[in-house]
Formats: C-alpha cells, structure tokens, sequence
C-alpha cells in the first residue's frame, strides 16, 4: 500500500492516523470485549494480536461473564483462564446453545464446576474410569 494512502486510513487530513495497533493498552480494552471464538481468530491476526490473545487477564475477563469470581482455586489447578474456559466453559456454552435458553443459578453454576473438577482430577489420576461421581448415573431411593 502507498504511504499516501496508508496515512490517510485512520484519520481525516495528510497527517498520519491513529491504527488499532498503535496502543497496546486500547487494543487489549477491544479484544476484553470479544467472545471465546472471536478471541481466538482475533489470536490469528498478526503476531501482536497472539501475544495478546495469550494473556490470561482478557480470558479471566471472558470466564467471569459466565462464572462467579470465587473460581479462582480452580484456576489455579486448571493452569489458567483460557484453559478453564476451553475445557469448561466452552462446552456447557455450545450445549447452552443447542437446548432452549434456560438462566443458571450461581449455585447450579458452582456445582457443575465442582462436578466438573471431581471428575477433571480423576481423570488425571489415570486410575481407570472416575468411580466417585458414579451415584449421579443411578437413581437413589430415598
């Protein structure tokens, strides 16, 4: 592109204009503000967009629009933000999707997450199929 005309993009006049990566800071505020897929192409723009889309501070942002900020222990244990949201989050959003559009309770929220990492931590044991949460497969007679 002529640098006439790459001037002229972001602004009115000859002077030259203000381009998105210009500032880090405002790019991080946009991209804060995407959803899980959006991040993740947004990721595969330019190399300053990844380097970005890596931080954990804007997937801690995107995991706390659809989890209560007392999952941070399970952060922890995860290994971070975007993994929480890939494993966990992610999923329950595509089924969300699919069935009809039901709001969750911050307690049904918190128990699907602990349910989750029961079952996530067995799993990783690598003892065999995870026994502990075997009593929500059958009914109970109480």
């Amino acid at each position: 592109m002529p640098a006439a005309s790459r001037n002229s993009i972001g602004g009115g006049g000859g002077g030259r204009g203000f381009g998105i990566n210009d500032d880090v800071d405002i790019l991080t505020e946009v991209l804060k503000r995407l959803d899980g897929r959006s991040l993740c192409v947004a990721a595969c723009v330019c190399r300053l967009w990844s380097s970005i889309a890596r931080n954990d501070s804007l997937w801690e942002e995107l995991c706390f629009r659809h989890v209560s900020p007392g999952a941070r222990p399970v952060v922890v244990a995860l290994g971070g933000y975007k993994r929480l949201y890939m494993v966990c989050v992610r999923p329950v959003l595509k089924r969300l999707a699919l069935a009809r559009p039901r709001v969750w309770s911050p307690v049904e929220v918190q128990l699907s997450l602990s349910l989750f990492c029961v079952d996530y931590y067995e799993t990783l044991a690598g003892s065999g199929p995870p026994s502990s949460l075997l009593f929500l497969c059958n009914p109970v007679n109480v």
